[in-house]
């Protein structure tokens, strides 16, 4: 039986229209984590203004804020309530907002006509739109060969939908049932298969990945505990474990040992410009709050994994990658660390903020690091401020103070 599921209706905030299946087997893409390239703009730009930058979207108690990427200057101010968590779409235009019960989709205004190598931006006015995929406890968001996944946590259902249609309002979708419910993810794979992880709400072990027919191809219980995702170059889709990392590549799942019998990786930066994924990495399975100060290099080609010392403790939203595929980390020393990840030699260290800690709750805002092209954007919770790094030079090229204390970062566009 094909596990992957036609759903007959897109549940919508105001109404309720039918849609179409998804065929998985149809969706494709350039190579990595975060498909970015989006349907080119209109030529007629009568209603937008051209922009230099992409724009930037910042989660608070209460709502949302949009920047423009380069001044910083705020363009709006949604109101929305409940914890909100940010994703990419998928389409360099909207953004993914988990709610308390569903995801939404914010529209960003954002469109793009290239010219060669060379896109130009051009904004309009931005939407929270009417489209909401109703969702128990919403998780994890995917995107990944030309598909968006949805992982609901309450449920274990994936929804699967391809991001270039929001602009017509009515994504076409196609649904997977998880055997169990559990705070899990799904990835879908290059040729229309998909990668979903293994669990119940007690205990998670593995992933398991299907071809386009929904036919099982791979298997692994060999990942306890696993959380998160990232895609490196080559395809590569690496999930972290309480005792490592596991790679899938090719049909086949690898595992990757941590030095440590508790050694976990939960947080994961991929870039399809590095075979060498950037993750955090924990050793105490009984702390309230670890505060860990080593980073894992996991190398997709070797299958093997390297640590490397900061001398600063981080968090899960202090993990980046640069444009050439340099690993990042924010550290609490409030300075961003550039790491060579083929060396794992610590190459430069650009201090953006103030020395911060983290605080006990995961919900709590806390410093996040997002980055764009050349551009890191960083907030100051504390001084609720947000700050533009370019990485070439080291320099902060702008900076912000929001009328709100900022939580998590998203942007949009290439």
């Amino acid at each position: 039986m094909n596990p992957l599921k036609r759903r007959s209706t897109l549940r919508f905030a105001a109404v309720a229209a039918p849609v179409l299946a998804l065929a998985l087997a149809g969706c494709s893409s350039s190579a990595g984590a975060d498909d970015e390239s989006g349907p080119a703009a209109s030529d007629d730009h009568s209603t937008a203004t051209e922009v230099s930058a992409p724009r930037v979207v910042v989660s608070y108690d209460g709502g949302l804020l949009l920047l423009e990427g380069d001044s910083l200057e705020q363009v709006d101010d949604v109101p929305l309530g409940g914890f909100l968590r940010l994703n990419p779409a998928g389409d360099a235009r909207h953004v993914v907002v988990s709610t308390d019960d569903a995801f939404r989709v914010l529209d960003t205004g954002v469109t793009i006509e290239r010219h060669g190598d060379h896109a130009h931006y051009y904004a309009e006015v931005p939407e929270l739109t009417d489209i909401e995929f109703a969702a128990e406890h919403p998780g994890h968001v995917t995107t990944h060969a030309g598909t968006t996944a949805l992982f609901a946590d309450g449920t274990g259902r994936v929804e699967l939908f391809d991001p270039a249609a929001l602009v017509g309002g009515e994504p076409e979708a196609t649904t997977y049932e998880s055997p169990d419910a559990h705070h899990g993810v799904a990835v879908a794979l290059e040729g229309g298969g998909l990668l979903t992880t293994i669990g119940t709400s007690d205990v998670r072990t593995g992933a398991v990945a299907f071809d386009s027919s929904g036919a099982e191809i791979a298997r692994t219980e060999e990942c306890p505990g696993v959380h998160g995702e990232t895609v490196a170059a080559d395809e590569v889709v690496v999930i972290g474990c309480e005792n490592g990392a596991v790679l899938y590549r090719d049909g086949v799942f690898t595992k990757v040992a941590s030095p440590d019998i508790y050694g976990r990786i939960g947080n994961q930066a991929g870039s399809p410009e590095s075979t060498i994924v950037l993750g955090d990495y924990k050793v105490d399975a009984e702390a309230e709050l670890e505060r860990p100060q080593r980073v894992s290099l996991i190398d997709t080609d070797a299958a093997t994994l390297r640590l490397v010392d900061l001398g600063t403790s981080y968090t899960f939203r202090s993990l980046a990658r640069g444009p050439h595929g340099e690993a990042l980390v924010l550290g609490t020393d409030g300075a961003i660390h550039v790491i060579d990840p083929a060396t794992g030699t610590v190459t430069k260290r650009i201090e953006v903020i103030a020395a911060w800690t983290e605080p006990i709750d995961w919900q709590q805002a806390r410093p996040s690091l997002e980055t764009h092209g050349h551009r890191a954007y960083v907030t100051d919770p504390a001084t609720s401020t947000v700050h533009v790094v370019d990485l070439e030079s080291g320099e902060i090229t702008a900076s912000t103070e929001l009328p709100h204390v900022p939580n998590e970062l998203s942007t949009v566009g290439e």
